[in-house]
């Protein structure tokens, strides 16, 4: 599914969807600051990657305890948006292929991380993966691809 990471290291790059940028989400579900019921994610580049921290609460699950996995996707959808956002490229999913790989109890302490496979044209292939902070163990993995903002 997934190919390997990126190894190379860059300075870091700090930002979330308190942009200038008349496309910043403001109100989005994931990193919209102004969304009383969102996740409140804050994305950072690190080098090639585009990374975030993300615990899950009681309230985010589907079975008592389990977080659920539209919440899931929806982190790993927006650590790739945010690859390219954070790059000055806005973007929306054209389609995805997610596979989960171990059930995420609630409470548990995460980090998504995405990175760019493959650019041709107005579009980009990325990647993303989403792992306990404490074993490391991979919850899920998604590959998408994205159409950039004309």
């Amino acid at each position: 599914m997934t190919k390997n990471p990126p190894n190379k290291e860059n300075d870091t790059v700090n930002s979330n969807a308190q942009s200038t940028n008349p496309l910043a989400a403001s109100e989005c579900f994931v990193c919209g600051p102004d969304n009383p019921n969102g996740l409140k994610l804050s994305f950072q580049l690190e080098g090639e990657y585009c990374t975030a921290a993300f615990t899950p609460d009681k309230f985010h699950c589907g079975y008592s305890g389990i977080t659920h996995g539209g919440i899931i996707f929806s982190a790993l959808d927006d650590v790739m948006a945010n690859w390219l956002f954070l790059q000055g490229e806005p973007a929306v999913t054209a389609k995805c292929n997610l596979r989960y790989k171990a059930p995420l109890p609630t409470g548990v302490p995460t980090q998504l991380k995405s990175w760019c496979l493959k650019r041709k044209g107005r579009l980009a292939m990325m990647a993303s993966e989403i792992r306990r902070q404490d074993t490391l163990e991979v919850i899920a993995e998604c590959d998408a691809t994205f159409m950039l903002s004309p």
